[in-house]
């Protein structure tokens, strides 16, 4: 009989073994596969902070003021005259002047004598092309794509003020 009342009790004791020893390798196995998952993630993350940082850093070069100065140039902008401010009455403070348009900058120095300018090849389009003409009286057509010159600098007709 002695045996009979030990063999469910070692069974219980085997099972409770085997089911411990299953549950630990299933934790085991999700601490692992969350580890790869931080690992992952922590990747991730470095490469997004350096995108991020690179692309400050080209935000920063862009917005630097001779970089600001650069492109206003290349769209035709010139520097402001002194400002003139009006005021909640209606009165004007200051001395409206014109902007003035800068010298244009010197060309490059002339080819020695002799030296000859590279050959161009003919194209379909060549840039030194003379533009299309337009009807009677009306200026050339502009070439796509190019900047036109800024207007005339002339005294500005004041505002009146109230």
């Amino acid at each position: 009989m002695s045996k009979a009342g030990r063999t469910p009790f070692v069974l219980l004791v085997v099972v409770l073994l085997g089911g411990g020893l299953i549950s630990l390798l299933l934790l085991n196995s999700a601490l692992n596969q969350g580890s790869f998952q931080l690992s992952k993630l922590k990747k991730e993350t470095t490469s997004l902070t350096d995108e991020q940082q690179a692309l400050q850093r080209d935000v920063d070069a862009q917005s630097a003021p001779d970089a600001l100065e650069r492109r206003a140039r290349e769209l035709g902008l010139v520097p402001g005259g002194s400002p003139v401010f009006l005021g909640p009455d209606g009165k004007v403070s200051g001395t409206p002047t014109a902007a003035e348009v800068p010298a244009p900058p010197s060309p490059p120095p002339a080819a020695p004598p002799g030296a000859q300018p590279p050959a161009q090849q003919p194209g379909p389009a060549s840039p030194a092309a003379p533009a299309p003409a337009g009807p009677a009286g009306a200026p050339p057509a502009a070439a796509p794509g190019a900047v036109p010159p800024p207007p005339p600098a002339g005294k500005p007709t004041p505002t009146p003020g109230r």
